[in-house]
């Protein structure tokens, strides 16, 4: 366990960037919660500023960064500003929240793939984030998609891969 690394993410309504994501190689977990707002201990009713997003546990053997990013552009819409399918506001902005100076290169070679092949009309408006703390949702949020089969989501795989 002491190998695995975590990487954070948001690309809309976080139930489901969850579902596909936790069953990716090389994936050990998933959490969704909230990054990058404005208040301590957001809850759903109350999380301004803040990105519904996902912590990926990764075991970097097994899938890189590079990989997880590629996959975060393959199913979500990163043109639409703060905003993805019926979902509408700053908590569903297309983002990156960087740890280190190594992420952050990685998030910009990545979006500069995918600007470049012309898969996406339009420029990508994802915002590179420093990350400050990740906040677990409630606990009916988790695996929501699991739970609830027929659930709400406008996240599938768009395109094969960037890379």
């Amino acid at each position: 366990m002491e190998n695995l690394k975590k990487a954070y993410i948001a690309g809309g309504c976080f139930w489901g960037m969850e579902d596909l994501f936790r069953v990716r190689p090389g994936v050990k977990d998933t959490q969704v919660g909230y990054l990058g707002g404005s208040n301590e201990n957001p809850t759903y009713a109350n999380h301004p500023g803040h990105a519904e997003g996902l912590e990926i546990v990764y075991d970097p053997a097994e899938t890189s960064y590079s990989e997880l990013l590629d996959y975060f552009y393959r199913v979500h819409d990163p043109r639409t500003m703060n905003r993805q399918g019926n979902d509408i506001g700053e908590s569903y902005r297309s983002a990156i929240f960087i740890q280190d100076k190594e992420e952050e290169e990685t998030a910009k070679e990545i979006i500069k793939v995918v600007e470049d092949s012309g898969r996406w009309q339009g420029k990508v408006v994802t915002t590179l984030e420093p990350f400050t703390k990740f906040w677990p949702a409630e606990e009916y949020h988790q695996d929501y998609l699991v739970k609830n089969p027929n659930g709400y989501t406008c996240h599938f795989e768009r395109f094969g891969t960037f890379l």
